[in-house]
């Protein structure tokens, strides 16, 4: 009789489930999988070794491109390492721009998520409603930075900017008439806030939309439920975070368990899964767009009525304005200084984390007194994620792979790092 013996497979990293950096080596029995052996660092930037090179305030902008789907939400963490290292208050009102730019962030992986999870395991059309609405919050975004993606709005002790008071407007062309982009710009009239507003009345209409193409869909629970199932205590004993821990039912959000800026003075719930299944994953990443909007509709009401200052006034961390900085050698000496020395912090060290839309992203620096962090340590969520891959398609068939790397969400950018 033939030997019948395990077959090893490549699987990625051209593969669009593995989005072009994950190889992973499977060893198949037939169609079943009984290892499967993640092999990364094909997107590695060396991005904690180069922050060390640099000026506290330069290093902003890589952290945008680590998880490159949640660009602010990877600041937030730095940031907030800095002002812990260096006692810095942050005003209420950068902190209630924080708290809802965090949430647009949230939004807007998700939103990615979906469409690519969707796409992976053949569904198409989700994943051009998904970036329908994600073109709404891209604009948002260059309102207030200038950039659509890599933003770099978040500062130490603030944000770089307040909100403004106009958004862009579609130009009429060849391709456009006049009446078609008075229609395009109807809710693009008014502030930033108020176009945030308008999108927040309606994205709840939007996420029903999604959830009719899914949720009952019997071709996506066939390959949801019941694939990759890890129970509670495992996901735990894993380092699992975000909706990863909270699909296994694990009620556990630094949002609310650990309140930073002011997420302890907004409501909202924290969505947990039952049978901590790819189906299960999906349902809480569903809901957690609903909650996020619910949150940053509490912070434009918040905005709209609370001026303030968006940066510590007279600090050192903070630029001196344009008007200053041209009539007065002070305050030219201050801005010149800031820009090309940065500043010195105090010597110690420090661990910050954000509920970020993929886990817990957490930020360790040590600082030895310098202008530049002595270490920086990335806590990315999706490389703990990757790590219980194994564990979580074994005896699975090799279709169920793509949905197993899809419901984690991953972003190798951070993974890599």
């Amino acid at each position: 009789m033939a030997e019948i013996q395990n077959m090893t497979l490549n699987f990625g990293p051209q593969h669009p489930a593995a989005h072009g950096v994950l190889r992973l080596v499977l060893e198949m029995d037939g169609e079943v999988i009984q290892r499967a052996d993640p092999h990364i660092g094909l997107l590695h930037r060396g991005t904690e070794k180069l922050a060390e090179s640099k000026p506290y305030n330069q290093s902003i902008g890589y952290m945008d491109r680590l998880d490159y789907v949640s660009m602010m939400c990877n600041e937030h963490a730095y940031v907030m390492a800095v002002e812990k290292l260096a006692g810095i208050d942050v005003p209420l009102r950068a902190q209630y721009i924080r708290v809802m730019f965090d949430e647009v962030t949230r939004i807007l992986n998700h939103l990615l998520w979906l469409g690519a999870h969707a796409l992976d395991i053949g569904a198409m059309t989700l994943f051009l409603y998904a970036f329908r609405e994600r073109e709404d919050l891209m604009d948002c975004y260059e309102a207030v930075s200038g950039a659509r993606l890599h933003a770099t709005y978040y500062r130490p002790g603030g944000v770089y900017r307040d909100l403004p008071d106009s958004m862009p407007k579609y130009q009429a062309s060849k391709w456009r008439s006049e009446s078609e982009v008075s229609k395009l710009n109807a809710n693009r009239e008014g502030s930033l806030l108020d176009f945030l507003d308008d999108f927040c009345a309606r994205f709840p209409a939007n996420v029903d939309e999604y959830e009719t193409l899914l949720t009952d869909n019997r071709i996506w629970k066939q390959r949801t439920v019941g694939i990759g199932v890890v129970d509670p205590d495992r996901a735990i004993a894993l380092g699992f975070t975000g909706p990863m821990l909270r699909g296994s039912g694990v009620a556990w959000d630094l949002r609310k368990k650990q309140p930073y800026e002011v997420y302890d003075q907004v409501d909202f719930d924290i969505p947990v899964g039952v049978n901590g299944d790819c189906y299960d994953r999906y349902l809480v990443r569903m809901e957690e767009m609903r909650q996020s909007n619910h949150i940053i509709k509490q912070c434009i009401d918040w905005l709209r009525v609370n001026a303030g200052p968006v940066m510590p006034e007279g600090s050192k961390v903070a630029p001196p304005s344009r008007t200053d900085m041209k009539g007065d050698m002070e305050a030219l000496i201050h801005h010149f200084k800031l820009f090309t020395e940065g500043y010195c912090l105090p010597q110690g060290e420090a661990y910050s984390a954000v509920e970020h839309p993929k886990g817990e992203f957490g930020i360790y620096m040590i600082s030895d007194g310098a202008n530049k962090p002595y270490r920086v340590k990335i806590r990315a969520p999706g490389f703990v994620h990757i790590s219980g891959l194994d564990e979580m398609v074994r005896g699975h068939m090799l279709a169920d792979v793509v949905a197993v790397i899809g419901t984690q969400d991953l972003v190798f950018g951070e993974v890599d790092r």
